[in-house]
């Protein structure tokens, strides 16, 4: 027999704690580069580097048959909005570090549930 999963209004109103979703978006732009295959190396490596170190969903969103430009889009679930404010400060910065691109503009939005 399987277990009933407890819904919304089981859980204790001071023990339940709300399910925060963060996703951002960011312009990368790539110069030096001649050909989509080497792009598409670069966003590759960006992406894997950024799943495994901050353990986030990140997927290339726009422009992929631009050879200059991307747009990455990171999205990340928490339980507090200050936490993954603080991830996506830290992933930009260890994104403007990386050589291989410049970052444009930069969206992000938090949901509630």
């Amino acid at each position: 027999m399987l277990d009933k999963k407890p819904s919304h209004n089981e859980y204790p109103e001071s023990g339940y704690e709300k399910m925060i979703v963060g996703v951002m978006t960011a312009q990368l732009h790539i110069q030096g580069i001649t050909s989509l295959k080497e792009k598409r190396s670069i966003i590759k490596s960006v992406i894997g580097r950024l799943k495994s170190r901050f353990n986030v969903s990140v997927a290339e969103v726009e422009h992929q048959d631009n050879k200059t430009r991307a747009v990455v889009a990171i999205a990340m679930v928490c339980n507090e909005t200050r936490f993954i404010n603080q991830q996506f400060d830290t992933i930009i910065n260890f994104m403007q570090k990386d050589g291989r691109f410049y970052l444009g503009q930069i969206e992000r939005e938090t949901f509630n549930s």
